[in-house]
């Protein structure tokens, strides 16, 4: 099986993808469009990409990227996430990992590190790499990724909540979305607009006491003003509720489209 996810070896979606695929089963890719782009062509069996952290919110790009090519989500991984600031030593003038892992650590770094040029990349373990190669730059990671390597762990744990968390998931190809799972997840394009709508999407799902975990608006790219909805609910596509209020949806949504990326059940993963 053939698993995409974010590179280089030793990010987060990494380790995600480790509870699901065997190392050697894992390529890399740079970021979640490409990995969501390739799983729906068929180039790939499986892709693990994040979509939400409790402290920063959605992954907008991967959101993006399920609105603009057909997958099945088929599982949900939960890991916590345990910053360190990784460095060859103490000498340094530059932080650099991903922009989320920046914005988790930002009250560390601005009281420990004020001066300190903040480098966005593209993963943390890019970062890493960086920190590896020139001493004057610290990289942001999990502590793991300093093994084997000449950078020292100059702290750990310096994410600003100690309850932070990401949110994963694994793609398929569409043909194997599944209806059976605890959780769902939709993507609802109404391409209308008018006073009382976003209340009228919801209200199918109160109606039938299912609990909405998330529903975040996207741009839909054609027009100012116009939007794509992502929703996630506690309720199997195979329960008769669920139906009845997608037909509901369905109704509201006539002049645009509903996207069902399927069922799935959830895991924590601890490391």
């Amino acid at each position: 099986m053939k698993m995409l996810t974010l590179g280089p070896a030793g990010t987060y979606s990494h380790r995600a993808a480790l509870s699901v695929a065997d190392d050697e089963d894992i390529e890399f890719r740079d970021s979640p469009t490409a990995i969501v782009e390739a799983v729906a062509r068929g180039a790939a069996d499986r892709g693990v990409v994040a979509v939400e952290n409790s402290i920063e919110g959605s992954v907008t790009e991967s959101l993006d990227a399920f609105a603009n090519h057909e997958v099945a989500v088929v599982k949900e991984i939960i890991t916590p996430i345990r910053h360190a600031l990784l460095a060859q030593g103490d000498d340094f003038d530059v932080v650099a990992s991903h922009a989320q892992a920046l914005a988790q650590c930002r009250s560390y770094l601005d009281e420990t590190y004020p001066d300190a040029t903040l480098e966005a990349v593209a993963s943390t373990a890019t970062g890493v790499e960086l920190a590896t190669e020139d001493a004057s730059v610290a990289g942001i990671g999990h502590p793991g990724t300093a093994d084997g390597t000449d950078l020292q762990v100059i702290a750990e744990d310096i994410q600003d909540q100690s309850s932070n968390a990401t949110r994963f998931v694994v793609v398929a190809p569409l043909a194997e979305r599944s209806d059976a799972g605890s959780k769902s997840s939709l993507i609802v394009y109404p391409n209308v607009d008018y006073p009382g709508l976003l209340l009228e999407m919801l209200e199918p799902f109160a109606d039938r006491n299912i609990n909405l975990t998330r529903v975040e608006s996207r741009p839909s790219g054609e027009r100012l003003g116009d939007y794509v909805f992502h929703i996630d609910v506690e309720a199997g596509l195979y329960e008769e509720r669920t139906k009845a209020a997608l037909a509901d949806i369905d109704a509201i949504a006539e002049k645009g489209w509903v996207r069902r990326l399927g069922s799935y059940d959830s895991e924590t993963v601890l490391d």
